[in-house]
């Protein structure tokens, strides 16, 4: 009997199935590359807000405190976003005719809450709890960066899974004092690693194997 296939088929069906496995391999990068990018995860892009508060004015210029704005960061699991009387405490005494600020006035006078754009919002299955953070001596800017340098508020970190479990299983390197919770600009008085061994076992945090259990976070 004749032969049904060509001796050339042999070197072309290596070729496919090399070629398959490149391009597979190939499409999972790229796949990898696009779900970390700033364009899946929105981390870098400023949010469009009805006002243009500026942190690197009112934090970095002026020193304000993150807690003065965001006052139950210590006590709750929510992050609150401070109330139109908060910003009125200064404005209803300064910049009393700027156009910009049109929005916050109008807001006080008909007792109508402005809608903030949420910038670092987490999806729904995911259970975050802002006061367990603090009181183990995560400092805002591990999360949120530096505040305190953004003329518009942006997402600073790509907010997934492989980003928080990165703190979790190592959680020593980025404790501080609570003294320092706010602080921007942190750094450490010796070696950070030393320091956090040392204040994980003072703020009794639990270890690796729990922190990166699924119900810690997924509840």
């Amino acid at each position: 009997m004749s032969q049904i296939f060509h001796p050339s088929t042999n070197t072309f069906s290596r070729i496919t199935i090399f070629g398959a496995v490149f391009i597979l391999a190939f499409l999972t990068w790229a796949f990898t590359v696009l779900d970390r990018s700033t364009y899946n995860t929105r981390a870098e892009q400023p949010r469009e807000q009805p006002v243009p508060f500026s942190h690197a004015h009112h934090v970095g210029g002026m020193g304000l405190d993150c807690r003065y704005c965001h006052t139950t960061v210590e006590t709750s699991s929510f992050a609150n976003i401070p109330p139109t009387q908060t910003c009125m405490n200064c404005h209803s005494q300064i910049w009393l005719t700027s156009p910009t600020l049109e929005p916050v006035r109008a807001s006080f006078r008909e007792n109508k809450s402005l809608d903030w754009i949420r910038v670092n919002d987490l999806p729904d299955y995911v259970y975050f709890n802002h006061s367990i953070h603090i009181d183990k001596g995560v400092g805002c800017e591990s999360c949120h960066g530096r505040v305190d340098q953004m003329p518009l508020t942006w997402q600073q970190n790509s907010l997934q899974m492989e980003w928080c479990l990165s703190c979790h299983r190592e959680p020593e390197k980025f404790l501080r004092p609570r003294e320092f919770i706010t602080t921007m600009g942190y750094k450490p008085a010796g070696d950070q690693e030393e320091i956090g061994k040392r204040l994980k076992t003072e703020y009794n945090i639990q270890d690796a194997r729990l922190l990166t259990s699924c119900s810690t976070c997924h509840r």
